[in-house]
């Protein structure tokens, strides 16, 4: 099968510069990689296709042989040069452009970090960039490189000797994420981990890592632990890990943005000639004043008695108390009684208002 054009490959203009050939190769990279599509050869040729093409595209030494000799600068024992072998400048250019292995991944150059089992749970999937998912792998030797696709090894043989050796660009580690649990209390003030990391490598190596849980953080909500997340490939720098916080209910206690909901209850005397409640908050007990003729489902405002903004640290949200009535119970004959009374007076009360508008 006749190679095509490495520009036509990557869909690019001849004039294209090296930001729109990275660009370029990150698409098809994402598009054709392997693990988007299991056990399609065409896209798997494909994907080595325009990495070939890119790994000559991207060395400026590399694309100027080809632009100038075409696929000749790759052929073994081609002779781009016409001067018995030898390059300009003393480099010695011969071998081929080598071909791309899918197989096992044995070098052992694959890191990846996961939760160790205990209050954080086991470390989850891979996820993010798909590109990042990519390189995983470091250098395995002088002359090839090894990156992880998800029990894969691609290794890129360069067959070029003397003067300058085959290339390959560097990428960014995939990121990884797992979850943390904290409670209600621990996201209203902020707290730190310390959470226990192993290499599932199979060194063994485990590595503690304290990590700050912000004040008014909410349920769902993620934190970015910069560089803790695969290894990166070729020397690029390593990915993230994503720890996404699970907040515990707390009895009586409702959370809405930065505004916390809860009721009390209170005695019915106290609804009907007014009074004081002692109010649970995050902060302590408070006492509230409640106004005469208080009904069940009445509403009072502590403000800034709510959550603590993120952004802003003297900002807090509040907290609404919702009001329900007690009803008497084990009452004495005593207390019956003048319950009655006060039943009868109120009936009476409503028969002379009645009285009155007619």
């Amino acid at each position: 099968m006749a190679k095509r054009d490495y520009y036509e490959v990557l869909g690019i203009g001849r004039n294209a510069d090296a930001k729109e050939i990275k660009k370029a190769y990150r698409k098809l990279a994402k598009k054709y990689h392997p693990d988007m599509n299991p056990g399609d050869k065409q896209a798997e040729q494909k994907f080595k296709e325009i990495t070939e093409a890119y790994n000559v595209l991207s060395d400026t030494e590399k694309k100027k042989l080809y632009d100038q000799y075409g696929f000749a600068a790759f052929e073994e024992g081609g002779n781009p040069y016409g001067n018995g072998g030898q390059g300009t400048a003393g480099n010695g250019f011969h071998g081929g452009f080598g071909g791309f292995d899918f197989g096992q991944n044995g070098n052992g150059g694959y890191h990846e970090y996961h939760f160790e089992n205990g209050n954080m749970g086991d470390m989850g999937d891979i996820f993010g960039d798909i590109f990042g998912n990519m390189f995983h792998g470091q250098n395995s030797s002088a002359g090839s490189q090894s990156s992880g696709f998800g029990g894969h090894g691609f290794h890129s043989q360069s067959g070029f000797g003397g003067g300058f050796g085959g290339r390959s660009a560097q990428a960014k580690g995939s990121d990884l994420h797992s979850e943390v649990s904290i409670s209600f209390e621990d996201a209203a003030f902020g707290c730190d981990k310390m959470l226990r990391l192993s290499d599932a490598s199979g060194s063994g190596a485990v590595q503690t890592l304290k990590v700050h849980i912000p004040a008014g953080i909410e349920d769902g909500k993620s934190i970015r632990l910069k560089g803790k997340g695969n290894l990166g490939f070729n020397g690029g720098p390593a990915g993230d890990l994503f720890l996404k916080v699970s907040v515990a209910p707390k009895a009586g206690f409702e959370r809405k943005g930065m505004d916390v909901y809860t009721t009390t209850e209170i005695p019915f005397t106290t609804a009907v000639f007014g009074g004081e409640a002692k109010v649970s908050t995050l902060y302590g007990d408070v006492i509230c004043k409640i106004p005469e003729g208080a009904q069940t489902g009445r509403k009072i405002r502590l403000r800034g008695k709510g959550i603590v903004s993120m952004k802003d640290p003297a900002v807090h949200g509040d907290q609404y108390v919702t009001i329900r009535i007690q009803v008497p119970q084990d009452l004495s004959l005593q207390a019956k009684e003048k319950l009655r009374e006060f039943q009868q007076i109120c009936k009476n009360d409503q028969q002379r208002r009645r009285g009155s508008v007619a």
